[in-house]
């Protein structure tokens, strides 16, 4: 059974081409959100199991998001994306208690994905 997934990021044009390339990789989408509102509310009516999450956001950025999913009953699993290197975000991802791990946008794969969810 393939992991259910929420794409979340406010550029049209990278959600898409996450969808095609995570969906051929095997993965579920079950939808997309633009900004941090729309994705707490996404998470909370499709339920997916991988919430795939941009740090920077408008308004609330990815950090604060994933804080509000993981204080859902039965939140699902976020992984951080972002265009800057993980080494931009050292110190608060070290601190990210309701966040599996860190994709750079460049790195994006289905594999890639998999490795941290296994």
């Amino acid at each position: 059974m393939p992991w259910s997934l929420l794409i979340v990021d406010d550029h049209a044009d990278f959600r898409a081409g996450a969808r095609a390339l995570l969906q051929v990789d095997g993965f579920e989408v079950l939808g997309e959100a633009a900004d941090g509102e729309s994705a707490l509310e996404a998470a909370r009516r499709l339920r997916p199991q991988v919430v795939l999450l941009d740090v920077q956001l408008p308004g609330m950025d990815g950090f604060a998001v994933a804080d509000r999913l993981a204080a859902e009953d039965d939140p699902p699993i976020v992984v951080l994306i972002s265009s800057r290197a993980a080494e931009t975000f050292r110190h608060r991802l070290r601190e990210a208690r309701s966040v599996r791990g860190f994709i750079a946008k460049a790195e994006l794969s289905g594999e890639c994905l998999f490795a941290l969810l296994a």
